[in-house]
């Protein structure tokens, strides 16, 4: 079947596009991508058309950084449910991470997530296998076993690697494996018993706190492994003004560093914890505003590769609680594009530049052969109208947690189709 896509403004990073265009789809594959009406409709055969007038047209964008929760905790998400939302806003590939239960460690657990995401998802799912066996930070896994059954990466995730000896193991790995480790950047001897960040907030709240140097010291260890080791290390959603400088001075150096942001962690402050709402609750926490500076202006200058929403969904059970004891993380693929729209309205990043840190980039950084619209690529693509204004509403979320301090917020930017393999698995019209 065909499906033309016409009078879209068309920002495709990858091959220099930014203008009106219209793009033919045909047996899931991008055909063309011409000037706007040189593709006649009377030549089509009855094609499906969609009218993208006053939206862009771009590849679907990528997240690296989800939680799907299964299988473990199918109450708070589902890969089914997961790979929902993520079309919903936008995603049409997302990397799944190791923290089921049971761990993915091992082969059949990675090839389990494979098969049901084949069978039930509506977007590209991949999974992320753990560095060591269980998340406890002490045997390393059969890495290259998980890379053949498909994993893209390797991470611990909410379980940093503490042992020196097992991380550069594990980078030297990643090095003949040529796979990037994520990791999450903490000191946990320094976080412990925190639930938010350390500042003059969290001592006149009384809640424990979890200082940035957890993670700036765990950064900088980390990049102090990689030129013996080689490997490729990848910083999960960075949320220390002082991590995003030793990542800009790493690359500087030519070392193989990249990171991610979360949106909310270049949108809000610690502030924002003082009604001890538990949405506001993630880790690493939300920090202060000198921070979120550093986090754009490494946004700007490209230290900070791409943008990733550590979507991490949670039932209200595990929200509705006191506030030191309630799970941490939000759910974030459903609000991604709107709250990184905020960064182009303040001129921190152009639209095509955002749309390059959720699609080519990530693609580039997890060899992805996606994140374009070139002719002969899958045809994943997202439409969506940049200047569509509306309240966000967390009832409506195709996931199964609504578990967002967004809830009610006046923002723009709206997903109106996602297209996987040239199929609409979404539509907001």
């Amino acid at each position: 079947m065909k499906l033309l896509i016409k009078n879209g403004r068309v920002i495709d990073p990858a091959s220099g596009i930014n203008e009106e265009r219209d793009v033919l789809i045909e047996k899931g594959k991008i055909a063309a991508v011409e000037k706007k009406g040189s593709i006649s409709e009377s030549s089509l055969d009855g094609a499906k058309i969609i009218d993208a007038n006053g939206c862009v047209v771009a590849p679907g964008f990528i997240d690296m950084h989800v939680h799907f929760r299964e299988p473990g905790f199918e109450y708070k998400e589902t890969i089914e449910s997961g790979a929902e939302s993520a079309a919903a806003g936008g995603f049409t590939t997302v990397a799944v991470m190791p923290n089921t239960n049971p761990v993915n460690d091992v082969r059949s657990i990675t090839e389990m997530i494979v098969s049901i995401a084949k069978a039930k998802a509506i977007v590209n799912i991949l999974p992320i296998g753990a560095i060591t066996k269980g998340l406890k930070g002490e045997t390393l896994t059969e890495m290259a076993d998980l890379k053949e059954a498909g994993a893209v990466a390797f991470s611990d995730d909410g379980m940093p690697v503490s042992s020196n000896e097992i991380m550069r193991r594990a980078l030297e790995y990643s090095h003949m494996l040529d796979l990037p480790l994520i990791q999450h950047s903490e000191m946990k001897d320094l976080t412990a018993g925190g639930c938010m960040n350390e500042s003059i907030v969290s001592t006149e709240l009384g809640l424990g706190g979890m200082p940035r140097e957890a993670e700036d010291i765990m950064v900088y260890r980390d990049i102090s492994l990689l030129p013996r080791t080689k490997g490729r290390l990848h910083v999960a959603h960075i949320s220390s003004g002082n991590s995003v400088e030793l990542v800009r001075q790493a690359k500087a150096k030519g070392l193989p560093v990249t990171c991610e942001v979360a949106p909310h962690h270049f949108i809000l402050t610690d502030e924002c914890v003082r009604g001890y709402d538990t949405n506001t609750k993630m880790s690493p926490p939300l920090r202060e505003q000198w921070d979120i500076d550093m986090i754009k202006e490494g946004l700007r200058d490209d230290t900070i590769d791409i943008i990733a929403t550590d979507h991490a969904p949670h039932d209200t059970v595990d929200k509705e609680v006191e506030y030191a004891k309630a799970c941490f993380g939000i759910v974030g693929l459903e609000t991604a594009l709107p709250l990184t729209m905020k960064l182009v309205d303040e001129g921190v990043l152009t639209l095509e530049k955002a749309v390059e840190k959720l699609t080519i980039t990530p693609a580039k950084l997890f060899d992805l052969d996606k994140g374009t619209l070139k002719p002969g690529s899958v045809a994943d693509v997202v439409i969506f109208d940049p200047e569509k204004a509306y309240k966000i509403n967390a009832a409506e979320f195709k996931s199964k947690s609504k578990n967002t301090p967004f809830d009610g917020w006046d923002v723009k930017g709206q997903i109106v189709h996602t297209l996987v393999q040239g199929k609409i698995v979404y539509s907001n019209t």
